[in-house]
């Protein structure tokens, strides 16, 4: 048996099982043209036996939609092209790895690894990497592109299994994107949401972006610590020994023009938050929303840019001082070559873009959601009962129907009066909600960004499938719901604080 072979027998015969299964799953691109046909048919069915429910938003009836019907047939003609060309995923993917690409092929990014990491013990490398992912909705949903790469990078300069290292960071992205350390831009959308369901009960009630803030603060160091157990338990094992190419592991290779190149690049970081700190932290900064706000200014909205832009200008200081750019032409060519393994990622999009515009023009994500909250109120549910099953709830419910925001909009107006009636705070309704629909982001198999991770981690390994991704994101998924529960009984048992002002009880 051979020594790979044996590290995945020593990591657990139900993973063996979930990555052989998922890896016999037919290409990602023949899988979703099936899961189109058989939404077709489904949608058929629902349409054809009357399938309705009520929104619980605007007290609309919402029906289903036939793929197979005259309408049906009509909307994907005109939408097929639209579909594609809308898909927001893809503009993101492709400008982040263009940036990300030239940084890494100018050099800066193998540098700026090996010179942060010498020293660092393995331990404290995963910690760093599941720290910074975590907190990645700073940065909204590029943090699920640039963690992993970056994550990928440090484990292969230290001489670890780099897909180790990417895992950890989409693992960190996706599984735990709701914890951050700072009120972020989730924080402003669900509150919002909330305090409209919660005015339904009590037309005085207001709910602050802040209000989750004390329990997502938590929630980051507990999911690192978490993270890092399964890492070391369960990933690094099934991975095994990694032969690094190059250089050894561990080997400074830094020459006295990369090091230059590595100071003039950290100047210029230094510099460029610096001039965006003068755009965002005075009173009157010109990147602060109209009502002077951070969280609802420019500033946020365009955080993907300004991280574009960075990754690009760093690139270029570090190419020039380096030596690894010798004219201007070679800044479009290093750009063009960071998109050479996009090809396959862009032809899968194509199908991905319509199922989801498929899935949606059925409306069966909507009735699904909410036949899913009615079960949960007639069953009469109260106490921590209630609150595992909604989280379990809104984990199955997320293999969806992936927007976390769309879903909040049809449960709030149920779980948020249920859960007020019951005693308990609006935040902590929130709070239950985030539980659930964070922990299988990074199983979601209709999620689009798995195609980008199983192509990252094929960098490293060949063999790597989405049966490989499943197999190893599931003990992140359950390691993190467990952390959570545990964590969320203890708030309730101590009626802690959940925010600034906010309790678990009303």
């Amino acid at each position: 048996m051979s020594e790979k072979a044996m590290q995945k027998k020593r990591g657990g015969r139900v993973l063996d099982f979930i990555e052989r299964a998922g890896n016999r799953l037919p290409h990602p691109y023949i899988l979703f043209l099936w899961l189109c046909l058989i939404l077709a048919v489904i949608s058929m069915l629902c349409s054809a036996a009357g399938v309705s429910v009520v929104n619980p938003t605007t007290g609309d009836t919402v029906t289903s939609n036939s793929l197979i019907s005259k309408d049906g047939f009509v909307w994907l003609l005109e939408n097929l092209l639209t579909n594609f060309q809308t898909f927001t995923p893809l503009g993101l993917v492709l400008a982040m790895q263009i940036a990300i690409g030239f940084a890494e092929k100018v050099g800066l990014l193998t540098t700026a690894m090996r010179r942060a990491i010498l020293g660092v013990p393995l331990w404290c490398l995963t910690a760093t990497v599941l720290f910074l992912g975590i907190n990645g909705s700073i940065a909204s949903e590029a943090s699920i592109i640039v963690v992993p790469a970056l994550a990928a990078a440090a484990f292969e300069s230290v001489g670890m299994h780099p897909v180790a290292g990417l895992l950890a960071g989409y693992a960190a992205t996706n599984a735990g994107f709701t914890a951050c350390i700072i009120v972020a831009g989730t924080d402003v959308l669900l509150s919002g949401v909330t305090e409209s369901a919660a005015q339904l009960i009590d037309p005085a009630m207001t709910v602050n972006a802040t209000c989750n803030w004390y329990f997502m603060f938590v929630s980051v160091f507990t999911l690192t610590v978490a993270g890092v157990f399964v890492n070391k338990k369960f990933i690094v094992p099934r991975l095994g020994i990694y032969q690094v190419q190059g250089n050894e592991a561990g080997e400074a290779g830094l020459t006295e023009r990369q090091g230059k190149a590595l100071r003039a690049a950290g100047i210029f970081s230094v510099l460029f938050i610096l001039a965006f700190a003068l755009m965002v932290i005075p009173r009157g900064g010109i990147l602060r929303g109209e009502d002077g706000s951070i969280l609802n200014g420019p500033f946020i909205a365009g955080l993907v840019p300004i991280l574009i832009f960075y990754f690009i200008l760093v690139g270029v200081v570090y190419g020039v001082v380096a030596g690894t750019l010798k004219n201007s032409s070679d800044v479009p060519l290093f750009m063009a070559q960071a998109l050479e393994g996009m090809t396959g990622y862009i032809v899968l999009v194509f199908v991905i873009a319509q199922f989801i515009n498929m899935f949606s023009y059925t409306n069966l994500g909507m009735i699904i959601a909410v036949k899913s909250a009615d079960a949960l109120q007639a069953a009469g549910f109260t106490g921590i009962p209630l609150m595992l099953f909604f989280i379990l709830l809104c984990c199955a419910v997320n293999l969806f129907m992936t927007s976390g925001s769309g879903k909040w909009f049809i449960f709030a107006p149920i779980l948020v009066p249920m859960m007020m009636m019951l005693g308990y705070s609006p935040a902590f309704a929130q709070v239950i909600y985030r539980i659930g629909d964070s922990c299988t982001n990074a199983i979601t198999p209709i999620y689009p960004y798995i195609p980008i991770a199983i192509g990252m981690a094929k960098k490293y390994d060949k063999e790597f499938g989405m049966g490989s991704l499943i197999s190893m994101m599931l003990p992140y998924s359950i390691a993190f719901l467990l952390v959570w529960v545990v964590q969320m009984v203890i708030w309730v048992v101590f009626n802690l604080p959940l925010g600034p002002g906010v309790q678990v009880f009303l």
